[in-house]
Formats: structure tokens, C-alpha cells, sequence
């Protein structure tokens, strides 16, 4: 006779969410009088590469700066990696912002240092490891930026990619949680461009650390985006996936992805306003 056996059923947990390292909500920002940001609510997750874009003028500058933790807010709330940055005293804050990275758009390379004293220099300014330390570090960086070789080099002995890549390794070198990079791609040709993609989704791989980055480049944006966050005139338009973006409805979205430009109508009165000077108004943003 078959014994009768209780059958356990293991049912698999569902996947853990991904943590959220910067959450913003209703954050609003003026340059005097003038609101740049309008009520921004989003968040970026642990280990996504969000991509920030938008027209000229429709705030993403102003806003990778407020992700970077550099700028105030007129009103609403921003946490980078679970802290409220409003709540953080001078020290605080200075040790948050050593877990940021920053590859900024021209490179910003000194260019009286070694492409190796550039990548240095953080280590210089914010620990107390030794210089032979130091030197390792920076050449086990520009092996991950395939520039291994190039630390005795100035800055204008390198091409304009390669100098890019510089600066990746610079941002890196202190192993940051998030990697900030504006306009990656700006002024390459194509296939370097490319590459500077394949860089930034090897980088995101190899250290676990996400990644934010603004740009106008539509090809980049679609091969390393986890999510696309469209901005415009201080708003938010939409936050999603790569195909969820190129299926959107909205216009404004499509505008965008098609390079239409708006066909925006002047105010009578607004116009009137900005000639005399009496009293600007309109969505100017930076």
C-alpha cells in the first residue's frame, strides 16, 4: 500500500525592488524671481543608468545640480542615498558628496597636471593613503577606461575621447555609489561616442554603481538607459523605459524624439512685458 506523502510546494520569493539612491519629491527651484523647476517628483534605483533629457531650456542642467547635491531648492524634498540633504550639516554633507562621482561635459581636466595627478587629485584632497598607493589606484582606473599607459601624458597630448575617458577614471577613482556625467558624448564623432557607451554600461557593471547621466544624444540615450526621465520647461513630461519613451503619445515626447521644433504661441502681453521691462514672465529655464 502507497504511503500517502505531503508534497511541499516552495514558492519562489518575488524579486527584491530595487533601493532607491536619490528620491525627489515636488522639488521647485527658482534663480530669483524666475521658477526653473516646477514640482519635479522621481526617483533613481540602485544600479540603473538613468538618462536625464530634454530641449535646451527645459531645466536638466539646473537639475542634475540639484542631484549632485551642489544647489538649494526653493521648496519640496531630495534624498541622495537615504539622507535628506536638508537635514545634513557641513561635515555630513561633505562625506555624502565623497560617494559622488562627477564626469563633467568638457572633461575638466588641469591641464598643468599628468593625466595621472588629475586622477589623483581626489584621492590628495579627501584621503591620506601614500603616494605610491595612490599611483596604483589611478593606474588600476585607466585599465578600466582602456587608458592604461597614458598616466605621464598632459591633457593636450590626448584626443578628445581619450580625455573624456580621463575623466572617467578621475570620477571613479574613489569608488563612488553614483556616477553623474553630463553630456558624455558631446562634440565626438559617432564611433567614439559609441564607445564612451560601451564604457559607461562597463563601468555600471563592474562596480555596481549607478549611474545618472544628461544628455541630447537619442542613440546614446537608447543603448544605455535603463529609464529615461523627458524634461521640459521645468516639468516632467514622462519617466520609462526605452520603449515605453519611443512609444509615448505625448507630443511634447515625440517633438523630441523627431527633433520637430515647438510651435509655441507668443503671449501679446508677455511680449509687451519682456520689451519694456516691467515684467518677465514665460518658462525660461537653464
Amino acid at each position: 500500500m502507497a504511503e500517502d506523502k505531503d508534497t511541499e510546494q516552495t514558492v519562489p520569493a518575488p524579486d527584491k525592488a530595487p533601493d532607491k539612491v536619490i528620491e525627489v519629491e515636488n522639488l521647485v527651484t527658482h534663480y530669483g524671481e524666475r521658477e526653473i523647476l516646477k514640482g519635479i517628483t522621481m526617483d533613481v534605483r540602485e544600479n540603473e543608468i538613468m538618462v536625464i533629457m530634454g530641449g535646451s531650456g527645459s531645466g536638466k542642467s539646473t537639475l542634475l545640480r540639484h542631484l549632485m547635491a551642489l544647489e538649494a531648492h526653493t521648496s519640496g524634498t531630495m534624498k541622495i542615498l537615504g539622507q535628506d540633504i536638508e537635514k545634513l550639516n557641513a561635515i555630513d554633507m561633505f562625506n555624502l558628496r565623497k560617494k559622488l562621482g562627477v564626469a563633467f561635459q568638457g572633461g575638466a581636466l588641469f591641464s598643468s597636471m599628468t593625466v595621472g595627478e588629475n586622477i589623483m587629485l581626489p584621492l590628495y584632497e579627501h584621503t591620506d593613503l601614500d603616494p605610491t598607493t595612490m599611483e596604483i589606484m589611478a593606474r588600476m582606473k585607466l585599465e578600466v577606461v582602456s587608458l592604461a599607459g597614458f598616466e605621464n601624458l598632459m591633457p593636450a597630448e590626448l584626443s578628445g575621447g581619450m580625455i573624456k575617458r580621463a575623466a572617467f577614471a578621475r570620477a571613479i577613482i574613489m569608488d563612488p555609489k553614483i556616477l553623474f556625467c553630463d553630456e558624455p558624448s558631446a562634440g565626438l564623432d559617432p564611433v567614439v561616442a559609441s564607445a564612451l557607451d560601451d564604457l559607461i554600461l562597463d563601468m555600471r557593471a563592474a562596480m555596481s554603481m549607478t549611474v545618472v547621466v544628461v544628455t541630447h544624444e537619442l542613440d546614446s540615450a537608447f543603448k544605455i538607459a535603463d529609464r529615461i526621465a523627458i524634461l521640459d520647461k521645468g516639468h516632467i513630461l514622462m519617466i520609462g523605459t526605452v520603449d515605453e519613451v519611443k512609444k509615448s503619445k505625448n507630443e511634447r515626447v515625440q517633438n523630441l524624439l523627431n527633433r520637430m521644433p515647438e510651435d509655441d504661441t507668443i503671449d501679446p502681453d508677455e511680449y509687451l512685458g519682456r520689451l519694456t521691462g516691467e515684467e518677465i514672465g514665460g518658462d525660461a529655464t537653464l
